[in-house]
């Protein structure tokens, strides 16, 4: 089994969670995720309110706020479900995010108690 990890922009979030269920795997768990990337942040252009010119001066947004999605698959899914992530989320852009894929040593049910294959199923 492997978890797999993907932080993707925040209007990318419903077509991932339609896309993922309808290959197979509508569970997973979706957090709030802030952080940025070589770029370190976005640039944002405002108006100076102390001058009376039209002087433009730029402020940086430190984090920008993006989504992680954890799905824990067997094996031999892995190839589908990264395959299916970056169709998804690809604007060819700055910010279209990361995906990990971690080791998982086992996973229990906590309500049934089964382990495994089973528990994530």
């Amino acid at each position: 089994m492997k978890e797999v990890l993907a932080v993707i922009q925040m209007n990318k979030m419903e077509c991932t969670k339609d896309a993922l269920a309808l290959i197979g795997f509508p569970s997973f768990t979706a957090y709030k995720a802030y952080g940025r990337g070589k770029q370190r942040g976005l640039s944002v252009a405002y108006p100076s309110e102390f001058k009376e010119e039209e002087e433009i001066k730029e402020k940086r947004m430190k984090y920008l706020p993006k989504r992680m999605i954890s799905v824990v698959v067997e094996d031999e899914f892995i190839p589908a479900v990264v395959a299916l992530l970056m169709k998804v989320n690809r604007t060819g852009n700055i910010g279209d995010g990361r995906i990990f894929i971690c080791p998982v040593e086992d996973a229990r049910r906590i309500r049934t108690g089964e382990h495994g294959k089973e528990a994530i199923s």
